[in-house]
């Protein structure tokens, strides 16, 4: 992963996450205080139920004309103090009974407890208020906050592994491409280098009056490579805009056009190129005929052996382009028409002129096949049967 993809991943990351862990931070502080709430209500009407029963006791115990005897209540974490009117203590079972402030309201907490006082208004009875203590309130809020910071650990991570491998996948499409870039221009700067280098060395020996004759047909081919190379790119970037310019012409006859420009570039290794053309009139963009005829003798002459030859053929509305070289696998042929890809890293090409060709037939609706057998070589088929003129007229209104 180079350095762009690792920023535009860290981008995604920072995004996600943090929009999501902001998202759910908000909701668990409002969970928070919804369910602080309910601690504090919880333990308000544990206290007050405690302060009733205790008051009901001794109310009950003095109807009676009984004495009260103090009790400890069912629930040991509430606990209890009595005290008269003075606010001396009579009774407790709370350790630090004497601490009780009765300046604060009703119901007041500590640093570790939470406190709710009873007011007892009878005479006749010493016991004046009744102090109720309990921790309940404090340890579940306690337990309510760990249990918030462990959630939004918790989903955090998970939050950050989810939008890890979102971005794994939404990126690999991304990252494909950039490779594929990369992978294209090394080859294109590849593929421009022998035709350049031949210009180069053919233009000095010129110069020095060696050969000229075979001087210039060199200068020939390698112009014509690269100009055919600078068409492939152009086409490949730019032809999405362009409209199509429909024309009846002889195919027979651009591609017997194609096959002497091609002759000059096969001479850099001694390729020849037979061709056996029979009149076919097709109604199409020419231009991009051009493009389909060019681009499989192009890659004809690329794969093929040295001192071979490339028969070009039209029978029957079909075009065939037939070559004696490396070959391809079974396995590649069904990757080969992608853009990139190439049939092997030994041999030219950068991977765009079989896409070039797949596209233009699948936009055309001509058929496209390939016969290849490795070590013996590939014969490219190209049916134009759709398009011959005549077959489909509606093709111009079609396309508009």
């Amino acid at each position: 992963m180079n350095n762009n993809e690792k920023k535009a991943l860290f981008s995604f990351l920072s995004i996600y996450v943090g929009s999501a862990i902001l998202m759910l931070s908000v909701l668990l502080y409002i969970y928070y205080n919804k369910e602080l709430e309910s601690v504090a209500d919880s333990c308000s009407m544990e206290m007050s139920n405690a302060s009733m029963h205790i008051k009901s006791d001794i109310l009950n115990s003095y109807m009676k004309h009984e004495k009260f005897v103090p009790k400890k209540l069912e629930n040991v974490e509430v606990r209890y103090a009595l005290y008269n009117k003075d606010k001396k203590v009579i009774y407790s079972y709370i350790e630090d009974a004497e601490l009780i402030d009765f300046s604060k309201d009703e119901m007041y907490e500590s640093s570790h407890y939470h406190y709710y006082i009873t007011t007892l208004n009878e005479k006749a009875i010493p016991v004046k208020y009744i102090a109720i203590e309990t921790c309940i309130g404090i340890q579940n809020r306690n337990s309510l906050k760990i249990y918030v910071i462990i959630a939004l650990i918790l989903s955090g991570i998970f939050i950050g592994f989810i939008g890890f491998l979102l971005s794994k996948i939404l990126l690999k499409p991304v990252r494909e491409k950039v490779e594929h870039m990369d992978k294209f221009i090394k080859d294109s700067a590849h593929e421009l280098n022998t035709p350049i280098t031949v210009l180069m060395t053919s233009t000095s020996m010129l110069k020095k009056g060696k050969n000229p004759e075979k001087m210039m047909r060199y200068i020939l081919s390698s112009s014509k490579q690269i100009s055919q190379i600078y068409n492939d790119i152009h086409f490949s970037a730019f032809n999405e805009i362009n409209d199509d310019v429909f024309e009846e012409f002889n195919l027979k006859d651009l591609v017997k056009d194609s096959v002497e420009y091609f002759n000059d570039i096969s001479i850099t290794k001694q390729i020849t190129i037979k061709d056996d053309l029979d009149d076919c009139f097709i109604l199409m963009d020419r231009t991009k005929t051009q493009k389909v005829v060019n681009n499989l003798i192009s890659n004809a002459i690329k794969y093929s052996n040295n001192n071979s030859i490339v028969n070009v053929s039209i029978k029957d509305n079909i075009l065939s382009v037939e070559d004696f070289g490396i070959g391809i696998s079974e396995l590649e042929q069904k990757e080969i028409f992608k853009r990139y890809k190439r049939g092997t890293n030994i041999e030219g090409g950068f991977g765009i002129g079989l896409d070039i060709v797949k596209r233009i037939s699948e936009e055309y609706e001509l058929k496209l096949d390939l016969k290849s057998e490795l070590g013996v070589g590939s014969t490219f088929y190209v049916d134009f049967c759709s398009i011959v003129n005549g077959s489909k007229c509606d093709l111009i209104s079609d396309k508009k």
